[in-house]
């Protein structure tokens, strides 16, 4: 299964309700609580990357779409991953990919209730 999950975007402006990542040295907003679901992303130092190196070069400077997964290892199997596999927090892993000229963030949860330790009830986007 592959559903939605979230956009992430860049920003240099420090965010409400920022969470520490420290595997990637980013701060990210938590998408569920915004009606887009769009996740803000800080770098603590932008990482010097290389334009030939794309998937990466992307990653760091362009947007994300990701996606909820029920086995993240599958779904990475024979794709270009530029980042991870990772637990960033108490919630699951990620792993980010090079896909069809864009940057794709997989996630397994292992709970749909927290967010970097906060309390957020999962909640479908938009209607069901």
């Amino acid at each position: 299964m592959k559903q939605f999950d979230h956009i992430g975007i860049w920003t240099d402006q420090p965010q409400p309700g920022e969470s520490w990542v420290p595997e990637s040295k980013v701060w990210v907003t938590n998408p569920r609580v915004h009606p887009a679901r769009i996740e803000y992303l800080r770098a603590a130092e932008p990482p010097d990357v290389n334009p030939t190196d794309i998937g990466l070069w992307k990653l760091w400077h362009l947007p994300h779409v990701a996606y909820r997964v029920d086995d993240l290892d599958a779904m990475i199997e024979g794709e270009e991953v530029i980042l991870g596999p990772f637990e960033p927090a108490d919630f699951g892993r990620v792993a980010f990919v090079h896909k069809d000229g864009a940057v794709v963030e997989y996630l397994e949860y292992t709970t749909l209730e927290v967010w970097f330790g906060q309390e957020t009830p999962w909640q479908e986007a938009g209607p069901v």
